[in-house]
């Protein structure tokens, strides 16, 4: 920023003629009362010229050189006060990088950029468009849609402090570049942008319907078609940014050699339950929960598979599969000690029941064997290593869209 100060020497500079003072509402320079016309006229004008109130107060003549320091100071931070304009409000950038126009016109220079998430001060408003300044010290203008407010900014902020300890359920790897949203649907507010194969962590998933053109998108009770709505998964990226996706843009993180058993279905979350060892290295076994290959479904998942090893051929096989669940997430997996079994790993599933009520069910896995832990026992859906059956439709339930957790 650049001001010229113009300065000039009092007439008749009595040296008990001025102080300076600060206040709440700004500065003020007063002038003695009992100086000579002169002086006071020329401070007056002094002050006047800088924008300062004026009054009468003694003061002790020698202090004459320090108020002059002063006086010279106020005169520089005035000039500076004045080269700023006024911040009408702090926003942040939602597109992936904007650029920094130096006038209003098809024709223009740039002067500076600001990136996705960038904190911004807002100088002045033009129809579409607002002047901001970057913290670098940039200003410029840029298009207002790529904008968001304090208030959306702090929304995400809450919702990350919210699910900072929420539990994963799988890791997955975006399509194409995505927004983060606020809340489910394609109409809500948006903040962060996830570039073409970033990785984020799975937390949970909600369905909506299906945004129509010009009206916001929202939770809709009663039961609806599937196809009139959409899955979208609440997520956290490697900055821990939270918010939600739409489904089909993202990937689980599944090996391929356990993803080719999936027989069409969508896989929507895996847990590693242990390793073991093959030669040199170390294989997981996991826990895969699968659904059908469409949105809006009243379960996050419909079926359990659990895939193991074989050290001796080499390859993964299922060891346990439990179908026609009614399942909600999260699941929880974890190790326990089983008596002369030892230490086995577990992982609790849980199901709503006839009645719609949510049911928790523990299983333990002492490889290749997988196990019901209690309270309750193995059903016709239910199968082991080696058993098979025909593949059976989940039944269709009327419910609210909503999250599902």
């Amino acid at each position: 920023m650049n001001a010229e100060l113009h300065y000039c020497q009092p007439a008749a500079l009595t040296p008990n003629a001025l102080t300076v003072s600060t206040t709440m509402s700004g500065l003020s320079l007063r002038t003695v009362a009992d100086a000579g016309e002169a002086t006071i006229g020329n401070w007056s004008r002094m002050a006047a010229a800088l924008g300062l109130e004026t009054s009468s107060i003694p003061v002790k003549p020698s202090l004459r050189r320090t108020w002059l320091i002063v006086v010279g100071s106020l005169a520089l931070l005035s000039a500076c006060t004045r080269g700023h304009k006024r911040v009408l409000e702090i926003d942040y950038v939602s597109a992936p990088q904007v650029v920094l126009r130096d006038q209003l016109s098809q024709v223009y220079n740039k002067v500076g950029s600001a990136k996705n998430g960038d904190r911004v001060a807002i100088v002045e408003r033009e129809r579409r468009f607002a002047r901001v300044r970057t913290e670098a010290g940039a200003e410029g203008w840029v298009e207002q849609r790529y904008l968001v407010n304090q208030q959306v900014f702090d929304s995400f902020q809450r919702l990350a402090a919210q699910e900072k300890n929420a539990p994963v359920e799988a890791t997955a790897t975006t399509r194409n570049e995505t927004n983060l949203h606020l809340e489910p649907g394609r109409d809500s507010e948006h903040l962060y942008q996830l570039a073409q194969g970033g990785k984020v962590y799975v937390l949970e998933r909600a369905t909506v319907e299906k945004s129509i053109s010009g009206n916001p998108q929202a939770p809709v009770p009663g039961a609806k078609e599937a196809n009139s709505m959409e899955d979208w998964w609440l997520v956290r990226d490697e900055q821990g940014h939270v918010g939600w996706v739409l489904g089909r843009m993202i990937d689980v993180d599944i090996p391929l050699e356990v993803a080719q058993y999936a027989e069409g279905r969508r896989i929507v979350a895996y847990f590693v339950l242990n390793q073991v060892t093959d030669g040199e290295k170390k294989v997981p076994q996991y826990l895969v929960l699968m659904t059908e290959p469409k949105d809006g479904l009243p379960f996050d998942f419909n079926q359990a598979r659990v895939f193991t090893w074989n050290v001796r051929r080499h390859r993964y096989e299922t060891a346990y599969r439990e179908r026609n669940l009614n399942g909600v997430l999260p699941v929880a997996v974890s190790h326990e000690i089983f008596g002369t079994e030892g230490d086995l790993p577990t992982f609790i599933l849980r199901a709503k029941d006839a009645d719609g009520n949510v049911v928790e069910r523990k299983y333990k896995m002492n490889t290749p064997i997988v196990r019901r832990v209690g309270g309750g026992t193995d059903n016709d859906s239910t199968e082991r290593q080696g058993k098979s059956g025909p593949e059976q439709s989940p039944t269709r339930h009327s419910r609210h869209s909503t999250r599902h957790r």
